[in-house]
């Protein structure tokens, strides 16, 4: 399926598109809220601006994706990889994004208010500016991430470290993104 396929499929009020492939797409801008896009793969997807609220990308392959601007509020990112992605200035107010994979994510002055971190993996991410007021932070990995300019006395609860036994290792086999949990 492609981009106009999917664009006139949503607008006709279809909203299930998990396990769709859609690497490299272009979707800048597009109004997608309450979209599945569980298990899809949108790995170097242009998606700046793009409204994703409410949307189920639970499991999705975002890896070096280009999310800056886009409105993630209330969106399900649990076990998404993140890894690479730009989400500058990105709108996550109340997102779940336990088990996210966000090493090396830039996340620069993004609106975290609210969101749920659990077990999340931000080793080298940019995070800087980040508005985490609210937010509840519990056993995710914060090590080498550039925290300049954010205030983690505003974060409603705080646990750092990472949880034993739990790993992360993304797997791809052509357009297939598999998250594999030891």
């Amino acid at each position: 399926m492609n981009i106009q396929q999917v664009l006139h499929e949503y607008n006709q009020g279809y909203r299930d598109f998990s396990e769709i492939w859609l690497h490299g797409a272009d979707l800048g801008q597009a109004k997608l809220s309450g979209i599945d896009l569980s298990c899809a793969d949108l790995s170097a997807a242009d998606l700046r601006g793009t409204d994703l609220s409410r949307a189920n990308l639970s499991r999705a392959n975002l890896t070096d994706a280009d999310l800056s601007g886009a409105d993630l509020s209330g969106a399900n990112l649990s076990d998404v990889n993140l890894i690479g992605a730009d989400l500058t200035g990105a709108c996550l107010v109340g997102a779940n994004l336990d088990r996210a994979d966000l090493r090396s994510a830039t996340l620069e002055k993004a609106d975290l208010q609210g969101s749920h971190l659990s077990e999340v993996l931000l080793g080298g991410a940019n995070l800087r500016s980040v508005n985490f007021r609210c937010a509840c932070i519990v056993q995710s990995n914060l090590e080498d991430a550039d925290l300049d300019g954010t205030d983690l006395s505003l974060v409603d609860s705080y646990e750092s470290g990472t949880a034993e036994g739990t790993s992360h290792c993304w797997v791809s086999w052509g357009a297939h993104p598999v998250s594999i949990q030891a």
